[in-house]
């Protein structure tokens, strides 16, 4: 299996709806721009947030086992992605891909 370089790459915070929809509360998102995990195995790596691994689990699985090119060519390099984390309110983008 091949091993997959998991990069937080942007957060968008969309503060309108933190302030029309959402609780107030104390603590959100530890992951920090530029962080990088390695997946081995398909498994999620020590200290990814389990949410933003639900999100992408599915293709870190795929390119572990040398699948790609999603959705027929959507990304340049076909053994990639770029997922979102599936928090509504500050959702973080980040890019996924093979490195061995």
């Amino acid at each position: 299996m091949k091993k997959v370089r998991i990069t937080a790459l942007r957060q968008t915070v969309y503060k309108d709806l933190m302030e029309r929809y959402e609780n107030p509360i104390e603590h959100t998102c530890d992951v920090k721009e530029g962080q990088v995990w390695i997946s081995v195995d398909g498994k999620r790596p020590e200290g990814l947030c389990p949410s933003a691994w639900g999100s992408m689990k599915e293709f870190v699985e795929s390119l572990s086992r040398g699948e790609g090119n999603f959705y027929d060519g959507w990304m340049k390099d076909p053994m990639s992605a770029m997922i979102s984390c599936n928090d509504g309110f500050r959702p973080f983008s980040f890019y996924i891909e093979v490195i061995e």
